[in-house]
Protein backbone atom coordinates (compact mmCIF):
# COMPACT_ATOMS: atom_id res chain seq x y z
CA UNK A 1 0.00 0.00 0.00
CA UNK A 2 1.03 3.32 -0.76
CA UNK A 3 -0.21 6.80 0.95
CA UNK A 4 -0.62 10.64 -0.68
CA UNK A 5 -1.39 13.80 0.68
CA UNK A 6 -2.52 16.51 -2.11
CA UNK A 7 -3.50 20.17 -0.90
CA UNK A 8 -4.50 22.79 -3.01
CA UNK A 9 -6.18 26.49 -2.55
CA UNK A 10 -7.62 29.06 -5.13
CA UNK A 11 -8.89 32.89 -4.16
CA UNK A 12 -12.50 33.52 -4.06
CA UNK A 13 -13.56 36.18 -7.43
CA UNK A 14 -16.65 37.32 -8.72
CA UNK A 15 -17.51 36.21 -12.18
CA UNK A 16 -16.81 32.22 -11.78
CA UNK A 17 -18.78 29.27 -11.36
CA UNK A 18 -17.98 27.35 -7.86
CA UNK A 19 -16.97 23.85 -8.81
CA UNK A 20 -16.25 21.62 -5.79
CA UNK A 21 -15.72 17.78 -5.90
CA UNK A 22 -17.16 18.37 -9.92
CA UNK A 23 -20.31 19.58 -8.31
CA UNK A 24 -21.95 23.31 -9.54
CA UNK A 25 -22.36 24.67 -5.99
CA UNK A 26 -24.43 27.79 -5.91
CA UNK A 27 -22.38 31.02 -4.89
CA UNK A 28 -22.05 34.58 -5.53
CA UNK A 29 -18.25 33.70 -6.55
CA UNK A 30 -16.11 30.77 -7.81
CA UNK A 31 -12.64 30.09 -7.79
CA UNK A 32 -9.86 31.90 -9.94
CA UNK A 33 -7.87 29.09 -11.68
CA UNK A 34 -6.21 28.39 -15.24
CA UNK A 35 -8.57 25.25 -15.20
CA UNK A 36 -11.94 25.07 -13.41
CA UNK A 37 -10.14 25.57 -10.31
CA UNK A 38 -11.84 22.66 -8.17
CA UNK A 39 -9.85 22.71 -5.41
CA UNK A 40 -10.59 19.72 -3.82
CA UNK A 41 -10.29 17.23 -6.90
CA UNK A 42 -7.14 18.97 -7.34
CA UNK A 43 -5.73 17.96 -4.31
CA UNK A 44 -7.14 14.67 -4.48
CA UNK A 45 -5.30 14.23 -8.04
CA UNK A 46 -2.40 15.18 -6.11
CA UNK A 47 -2.96 12.76 -3.52
CA UNK A 48 -2.94 10.00 -5.90
CA UNK A 49 0.09 11.08 -8.04
CA UNK A 50 2.29 11.66 -4.72
CA UNK A 51 1.00 8.12 -3.48
CA UNK A 52 2.36 6.57 -6.87
CA UNK A 53 5.35 8.68 -7.00
CA UNK A 54 4.66 10.30 -10.26
CA UNK A 55 5.11 13.92 -9.39
CA UNK A 56 2.30 16.74 -9.08
CA UNK A 57 -0.95 17.83 -11.31
CA UNK A 58 1.47 20.27 -12.14
CA UNK A 59 3.72 17.91 -14.10
CA UNK A 60 0.72 16.63 -16.25
CA UNK A 61 -1.19 19.42 -16.70
CA UNK A 62 0.59 22.50 -16.73
CA UNK A 63 -0.94 25.51 -15.82
CA UNK A 64 0.34 27.38 -18.76
CA UNK A 65 -0.61 24.96 -21.27
CA UNK A 66 -3.59 26.76 -23.26
CA UNK A 67 -5.14 22.78 -23.83
CA UNK A 68 -6.47 22.83 -19.80
CA UNK A 69 -7.84 26.56 -19.70
CA UNK A 70 -11.35 25.68 -18.20
CA UNK A 71 -10.78 22.15 -18.00
CA UNK A 72 -12.84 19.98 -16.26
CA UNK A 73 -10.84 18.52 -13.68
CA UNK A 74 -13.42 15.56 -12.89
CA UNK A 75 -11.84 14.95 -16.70
CA UNK A 76 -8.35 15.45 -15.53
CA UNK A 77 -8.70 13.12 -12.29
CA UNK A 78 -10.00 10.26 -14.90
CA UNK A 79 -6.60 10.73 -16.80
CA UNK A 80 -4.61 10.89 -12.88
CA UNK A 81 -6.90 7.83 -12.60
CA UNK A 82 -5.08 6.00 -15.74
CA UNK A 83 -1.72 7.02 -15.22
CA UNK A 84 -1.86 5.74 -11.38
CA UNK A 85 -3.06 2.20 -13.03
CA UNK A 86 -0.82 1.89 -15.85
CA UNK A 87 2.29 2.33 -12.86
CA UNK A 88 0.49 -0.58 -11.11
CA UNK A 89 -2.24 1.04 -8.28
CA UNK A 90 -5.45 0.95 -7.46
CA UNK A 91 -7.60 3.05 -5.28
CA UNK A 92 -7.98 1.84 -2.06
CA UNK A 93 -9.72 4.70 -0.49
CA UNK A 94 -9.01 8.69 0.03
CA UNK A 95 -10.60 11.26 2.18
CA UNK A 96 -10.38 14.61 1.25
CA UNK A 97 -11.32 18.02 3.49
CA UNK A 98 -12.36 21.35 1.99
CA UNK A 99 -11.56 24.31 3.84
CA UNK A 100 -14.41 26.86 3.94
CA UNK A 101 -16.04 29.90 5.31
CA UNK A 102 -19.03 29.85 3.09
CA UNK A 103 -21.14 28.99 1.55
CA UNK A 104 -22.13 25.86 3.92
CA UNK A 105 -21.27 22.56 1.31
CA UNK A 106 -22.96 19.53 3.43
CA UNK A 107 -26.11 19.87 0.76
CA UNK A 108 -23.37 19.07 -1.78
CA UNK A 109 -21.06 16.13 -0.23
CA UNK A 110 -22.85 13.49 -1.08
CA UNK A 111 -23.14 14.39 -4.96
CA UNK A 112 -19.32 15.38 -4.72
CA UNK A 113 -18.71 11.49 -3.15
CA UNK A 114 -20.48 10.13 -6.77
CA UNK A 115 -18.86 11.90 -9.18
CA UNK A 116 -15.57 11.66 -7.59
CA UNK A 117 -16.43 8.03 -6.79
CA UNK A 118 -17.08 7.65 -10.32
CA UNK A 119 -14.29 9.28 -12.23
CA UNK A 120 -12.47 7.12 -10.19
CA UNK A 121 -13.98 4.08 -11.00
CA UNK A 122 -14.53 3.23 -7.06
CA UNK A 123 -17.56 2.21 -5.03
CA UNK A 124 -18.60 5.54 -3.24
CA UNK A 125 -17.61 3.63 0.16
CA UNK A 126 -14.23 4.37 -0.77
CA UNK A 127 -14.38 8.23 -1.04
CA UNK A 128 -14.90 10.58 1.89
CA UNK A 129 -15.52 14.21 1.69
CA UNK A 130 -15.71 16.35 4.69
CA UNK A 131 -15.95 20.34 4.92
CA UNK A 132 -15.09 22.56 7.62
CA UNK A 133 -14.96 26.14 8.39
CA UNK A 134 -11.82 28.06 10.22
CA UNK A 135 -13.98 29.96 12.44
CA UNK A 136 -13.36 33.49 10.34
CA UNK A 137 -9.64 32.70 11.15
CA UNK A 138 -6.92 33.24 7.71
CA UNK A 139 -7.43 33.86 4.13
CA UNK A 140 -10.57 30.75 4.42
CA UNK A 141 -12.02 32.08 7.35
CA UNK A 142 -11.97 35.79 5.58
CA UNK A 143 -13.87 34.41 2.72
CA UNK A 144 -10.86 35.55 0.57
CA UNK A 145 -10.22 31.13 -1.05
CA UNK A 146 -10.82 28.08 -0.55
CA UNK A 147 -8.52 25.09 0.26
CA UNK A 148 -8.85 21.52 0.36
CA UNK A 149 -6.55 18.69 1.61
CA UNK A 150 -6.49 14.82 0.64
CA UNK A 151 -4.69 11.87 1.30
CA UNK A 152 -5.10 8.82 -1.18
CA UNK A 153 -4.33 5.10 -0.23
CA UNK A 154 -3.48 3.01 -3.44
CA UNK A 155 -2.93 -0.44 -2.97
CA UNK A 156 -0.60 -2.53 -5.47
CA UNK A 157 -2.38 -4.17 -8.79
Amino acid sequence: MRIGHGYDVHKLVEGRKLILGGIEVPYEKGLLGHSDADVLTHALMDALLGAAALGDIGKLFPDNDPDYAGADSVELLKKVCAVVADAGYRVGNVDCTVIAQRPKLAPYIPAMREKLAKAMSVDVSRVSVKATTEEHLGFTGEGLGIAAHSVALLEEL
